[in-house]
């Protein structure tokens, strides 16, 4: 299993003067369910280097024992220095892709034409793409090979607004992930704020929010070990 992790490259939380970066438990979470089943793990951001981690997502609130374990791994901490750069990724060089959330990628993974590019090769090679929280940004602007949305028609999640709202970030994000998978055409659907929540639509995997991580890994190791 040769999996890749994509991670977001921005660590601006909008104009608030605040941090942000990829979520640490929806990272770890899957990253260990893979690794400890044998996976192969690239990381890969558009930058290349440094993936920020969002400094809300490094907290005692936060923590869970996939984050704990991350804390001590140096072998995963260095991965996270140094990814590579997101043009330099093949998609036929991998068995599929994941995406963690946080912020970030509200901001570049959303609108970067190198990513778009790459989930519609995984796409078209009916590999599994995977994505957790705010990661299904990332599918703003992919579209099928006909030019629809390729969230059109497909049984999604992401996360909610009143998610969004309780974190009190609805004026400072670009969009709204819940809108914007509706807008696209995505059968949107979701339970309680902060329930474990994912969905599977064929190869497209896509969870609510960080206690998702597990439900997202779970189903993207279901359909490798097929």
């Amino acid at each position: 299993m040769k999996v890749l992790f994509v991670l977001t490259s921005h660590d601006k939380l909008g104009d608030t003067g605040k941090k942000t970066g990829f979520w640490i438990e929806e990272f770890a979470n899957p990253y260990y369910t893979l690794l400890d089943k044998g996976a192969n793990i690239t990381l890969a951001t558009p930058k290349g280097g440094p993936a920020p981690i969002d400094p809300s997502s490094d907290t005692p609130d936060a923590s869970t024992e996939d984050t704990e374990r991350f804390k001590k791994d140096i072998t995963a901490q260095e991965k996270i220095k140094n990814t590579k750069k997101l043009d330099e990724i093949n998609a036929s060089d991998y068995d599929a892709v994941f995406y963690p959330g946080g912020h970030g990628p509200l901001w570049d993974l959303a609108t970067d034409a190198t990513s778009i590019k790459l989930i519609e090769a995984f796409n078209n090679q009916e590999k599994p793409i995977a994505f957790v929280c705010h990661a299904p940004a990332a599918l703003k602007e992919v579209t099928n090979n006909d030019g629809t949305p390729l969230v059109k028609g497909k049984k999604v999640t992401g996360f909610t607004n009143t998610e969004e709202e309780a974190v009190q970030l609805t004026n400072v994000v670009p969009f709204l992930v819940e809108d914007m998978l509706k807008d696209k055409g995505g059968i949107y659907s979701k339970v309680g704020d902060w329930e474990a929540y994912a969905l599977q639509d064929g190869n497209l995997i896509t969870g609510q929010n960080p206690a998702s991580s597990k439900l997202v890994a779970d189903k993207l190791l279901e359909i490798l070990s097929k």
